[in-house]
């Protein structure tokens, strides 16, 4: 009895230090990638992108999980960027270190690269499962990506969690599954996630974001233009100060706080939309499918309106010369008609509000 108690004893001891052991076993790799366009990608593990000194871009790949040494490194140039690749020898990978369960299947390059344009040419391409449980190869790469300042690059992540801090320069991150978190940027940015939720925080420069599922959270943006397209998950964000705004939102509804914008474009398919705009703006249109719309307006605020709803009443607090007047329908202007403000709504009423 008492040999029964000290083996149990070692198995413990064994299986509690075993997750010990293997952050201990592993070992942090290196690499520089030197050009005027760089991208970098890794089919699954967690990516943290962030400001770098020097002229190259900095990698620093940290292979984990049972097949982690089965992992190789590609460079090279491929479409006109310097590339560096980790290459996964399996079609099949588990990734279990994910905050939710997870499944979803890539076109991936016998070279290593995904989701850059080149997978339109499905020549040499194959479909690669990741998934946090089951069989296949157990292995991924965490990566920290030093960018020195203006330097382009791009960087493609299959699944994982992804943060962008302090970079300056011209830089596009895509993630097919994971959370993207970016925050105190400069210059032009490109943030693409498949599913996950996407949160921006201080970006200075042009932005453009692309979301299939989850929700979308910005605060301060400042440049010419910035573009959101969503598929399903709500749209929030304050501070925003660009010459053009462009929203696209699925579902989940629209509300923005604190916009300077001349023009504005918003479609919603459903949820409510709501935008407060602090200066006078050019051009305003919005097509809603259902939800209803809010516009809070400065009241300065002068333009020609068309303001149409399927269900739902109009009203506003602005004086309208009215042009034309029905129930769901109203055409005229407010001010000395500057500027254009189009509004359809499918359900749900319109309100202009006056600040």
């Amino acid at each position: 009895m008492t040999a029964l108690r000290h083996t149990l004893r070692l198995i413990l001891v064994a299986l509690l230090c075993a997750p010990l052991l293997a952050s201990l076993g592993a070992q942090t790799e290196r690499r520089s990638v030197a050009g005027e366009r760089v991208a970098i990608y890794n089919l699954a593990g967690r990516l943290r992108v962030q400001s770098g000194t020097g002229s190259d871009v900095v990698v620093e790949i940290t292979r984990g999980g049972r097949d982690a040494a089965r992992l190789s490194l590609a460079t090279g140039s491929i479409r006109g960027a310097q590339t560096l690749r980790v290459v996964y020898p399996s079609d099949r990978i588990v990734y279990d270190d994910v905050n939710h369960r997870s499944r979803m299947t890539l076109r991936v390059s016998d070279d290593g690269t995904f989701d850059d344009g080149g997978d339109r040419d499905s020549f040499g391409r194959h479909r690669v499962e990741i998934n946090d449980y089951g069989s296949g190869l157990d292995a991924h790469a965490d990566l920290v990506v030093s960018i020195p300042k203006g330097q382009r690059a791009a960087v493609h992540l299959g699944i994982g969690e992804a943060t962008i801090t302090n970079v300056d320069g011209d830089l596009r991150v895509s993630v097919g599954a994971g959370r993207l978190v970016s925050e105190h940027t400069r210059g032009a940015l490109s943030l693409d996630t498949g599913s996950g939720g996407l949160t921006l925080t201080d970006a200075q420069g042009n932005v453009t974001l692309d979301t299939g599922s989850g929700g979308v959270s910005i605060n301060g943006v400042h440049g010419d233009a910035l573009d959101i397209d969503a598929g399903s998950g709500s749209v929030r964000g304050a501070d925003i100060d660009v010459k053009t705004l462009k929203v696209d939102v699925g579902s989940g509804g629209l509300r923005l706080d604190r916009v300077k914008a001349a023009r504005v474009d918003v479609d919603a398919g459903s949820g409510k939309t709501e935008l407060e705009l602090l200066t006078p703006v050019e051009h305003l249109g919005v097509d809603a499918g259902s939800g209803g719309v809010d516009l809070r307006l400065p009241a300065a605020q002068s333009a020609e309106i068309d303001i149409e709803t399927g269900s739902g009443g109009i009203q506003s607090d602005f004086s309208v010369q009215t042009t034309h007047m029905e129930r769901n329908h109203l055409r005229g202007k407010i001010g000395d008609g500057r500027g254009s403000i189009k509004i359809e709504a499918g359900s749900g009423g319109v309100r202009l509000i006056k600040s």
